[in-house]
């Protein structure tokens, strides 16, 4: 039996965001209003600067809004329109998903395919799909279902190569839903907020103290599963998404000892490993920053560094183990300039 140790990796909301989510209310000497809830199999925090706003109807739209997503890119949900396209039960998309194989396809190739969203087969076979495990999957059979070229949308219809093929939104899909309830935060006339939802993070305008929103990034050693506990940085963040990826905290062990981690190159279709820790992405939006995190655990240090000078719209603040052991860190000028505070450790 497989003996599993799986944990989503958290990017944590600190000051006005973090300390302040576990209230639930509208508070006029803070300047500020909190939504929490649970959705998508976590928890999401929002921090609305202002009070006397109707905190209860807000909730009730905005758990109407995370429904929605739900209904659309779930793999957890049997129903969800995703699950249904995996199962060949029908062949029409929607706009999130429409959206997120664009945006898929468009990292695929600027990674020459190491960022894929067809390869649910091998994750799925790997256990990081909520299906049966094995410790030995027919890895050249399966990559005969991986490939973003083999998947199209054509007149909000999807078209496979190959029947048995499936998809697998996960390393993009929550930012796309911090994406989504931003832009209705935005057509609801909200200018400073801050969303944070399993670890994806946007926000837009100043917190409650007028100055940017702080986020802080924990360090990524494993034992470290309390978010906040234990800070690597705190950086400074407006009108930007920002998300995590690590593997430091999802991850099993095989009977015979082996560590199992849900990065998977899908050329390849094994699982990676280098001295990559964690990489943290600020993007134009949470649904890149979200998926660039992933490509960056795939490609290891010196490809991500070789990928970031070549895209300056992206930052990103990069951990890695030396030969010693040690943490050390890469970080682009872009984020260097949004750090706030290096906790002492």
């Amino acid at each position: 039996m497989l003996q599993h140790r799986i944990s989503r990796n958290i990017l944590l909301i600190t000051t006005a965001a973090f300390f302040y989510c576990c209230s639930g209310k509208s508070d006029p000497k803070e300047n500020r209003t909190v939504i929490d809830g649970f959705a998508q199999g976590g928890t999401y925090h929002i921090v609305l600067k202002g009070s006397g706003y109707d905190r209860e109807s807000l909730k009730y739209e905005i758990d109407s809004l995370f429904a929605v997503v739900d209904n659309s890119m779930s793999l957890y949900n049997p129903e969800s329109l995703l699950s249904r396209l995996n199962r060949n039960e029908t062949d029409s998309v929607d706009l999130f998903i429409t959206r997120c194989i664009e945006q898929a396809e468009q990292i695929s190739r600027e990674s020459d395919g190491a960022y894929d969203v067809t390869i649910k087969p091998l994750t799925a076979a790997y256990g990081f799909a909520e299906d049966s495990t094995s410790e030995a999957p027919n890895v050249d059979s399966l990559l005969q279902l991986v490939g973003y070229e083999k998947i199209a949308i054509r007149d909000g219809r999807l078209t496979k190569q190959n029947s048995n093929m499936q998809i697998d939104l996960n390393s993009l899909a929550q930012g796309a839903t911090v994406d989504f309830i931003a832009s209705w935060l935005d057509t609801k006339g909200f200018e400073n907020y801050i969303i944070e939802m399993g670890g994806e993070i946007f926000c837009r305008g100043t917190n409650p103290n007028d100055t940017p929103w702080h986020v802080g990034i924990d360090r990524p050693i494993e034992g470290n599963l309390t978010p906040g506990v234990d800070l690597q940085v705190i950086i400074e963040v407006s009108g930007q998404g920002v998300a995590t990826s690590g593997n430091y905290r999802k991850y099993y062990t095989t009977d015979d000892g082996r560590k199992i981690v849900h990065t998977l190159d899908a050329r390849t279709g094994t699982p990676v490993i280098s001295n990559l820790l964690s990489a943290s992405v600020v993007a134009s939006t949470a649904t890149l920053a979200d998926a660039y995190g992933t490509l960056f655990m795939i490609l290891g240090l010196d490809r991500s560094k070789e990928f970031l000078s070549t895209h300056p719209d992206l930052q990103a603040y990069l951990v890695y183990s030396d030969d010693t052991g040690n943490l050390k860190t890469y970080v682009t000028p872009g984020l260097a300039a949004m750090i706030v505070s290096q906790p002492k450790h």
